[in-house]
C-alpha cells in the first residue's frame, strides 16, 4: 500500500472519532434553545421527514439531531468520507452521491429509506455551492417519496466561521445556540422540470429568511463577517 493511501486510511479512520468526542464535549457547555417545535411536530409525528440545512451549519446540526433516526446524504468523494465516518460515530447513517458522482443512485437508496419509515437529511447547497443556493435533489426526493421538507437553522450568541467557500461556522465553548426549525414544505408529486424550479427556488427563499431571521435574533446579517 503505499504509503498516502496509507496515511489516508488512518486520518480518515481517527480523526471523525476524535472530532465526534470534541464536538461532544464543545456542544455540551452551551446553552440551546429549540424554536418552531410546533412545526417539528407536525411532521414527525405522522410521517418521514426531510431536514434542508446550509453546508455551513452542518457541524452543529449533526449534533442537534443526532438522536433522530436518519440517513444523511454526503459526498462520494474522498473527503465527504470524513463527513460520512463524523456522521456514523454522531449516529446517522449515510448515503454517498452528489450532482457529479452516483447522484440518481443515491437518491433512490434515500428514498427507499425514507419509504421503511426513516428521516433523511440533506445539504441543500450541496458539497460544492454555491453557498446558500438550493439544488433540486430535495425537491425531486420529496416529490417521488411524499415527505415533507423540514427546513432547519441555528444561530449562536458567539461563533466563529473558517474562510471557506460556505464559511462553514461553529458556536463558541459557552455560547447561546438558537436551533429553529421552519415551515415545512409538502412537494406535490409529478412535477416537471418548471414546477421543480418553482419549489426549489420556494424553499431558497424561505431557507435564507429563516437563516436572516435566526443570526438577527444575535444582532448580525448572517452567520460570518465580510
Amino acid at each position: 500500500m503505499k504509503k498516502g493511501k496509507l496515511l489516508y486510511n488512518i486520518s480518515v479512520t481517527v480523526l471523525p472519532f476524535l472530532i465526534s468526542l470534541l464536538l461532544r464535549l464543545w456542544f455540551a457547555t452551551c446553552r440551546k434553545k429549540e424554536h418552531g417545535l410546533e412545526n417539528r411536530r407536525q411532521v414527525v409525528q405522522n410521517t418521514s421527514a426531510i431536514a434542508v440545512f446550509w453546508h455551513y451549519s452542518l457541524l452543529y446540526v449533526f449534533y442537534h439531531l443526532r438522536k433522530d433516526r436518519a440517513a444523511v446524504l454526503v459526498s462520494a468523494s474522498e473527503d465527504g468520507e470524513y463527513i460520512a465516518r463524523l456522521a456514523h460515530c454522531l449516529n446517522f447513517d449515510t448515503v454517498r452521491g452528489s450532482s457529479n458522482r452516483r447522484g440518481l443512485r443515491a437518491l433512490k437508496e434515500l428514498l427507499a429509506y425514507l419509504n421503511n419509515g426513516g428521516n433523511a437529511g440533506i445539504v441543500a447547497d450541496g458539497s460544492q455551492g454555491p453557498p446558500q443556493v438550493v439544488q433540486a435533489g430535495a425537491i425531486m426526493l420529496a416529490s417521488r417519496s411524499g415527505a415533507p421538507i423540514l427546513p432547519v437553522a441555528w444561530s449562536a450568541s458567539s461563533s466563529f466561521a473558517f474562510n471557506s467557500w460556505d464559511h462553514t461556522c461553529i458556536p463558541k465553548p459557552f455560547s447561546r445556540i438558537d436551533f429553529f426549525y421552519g415551515k415545512p414544505l409538502p412537494v406535490p408529486q409529478g412535477l416537471d422540470r418548471q414546477e421543480i424550479e418553482r419549489y426549489r427556488k420556494r424553499l431558497e427563499d424561505e431557507m435564507n429568511a429563516l437563516h436572516r431571521s435566526a443570526w438577527a435574533l444575535h444582532g448580525r446579517e448572517k452567520h460570518y463577517d465580510e
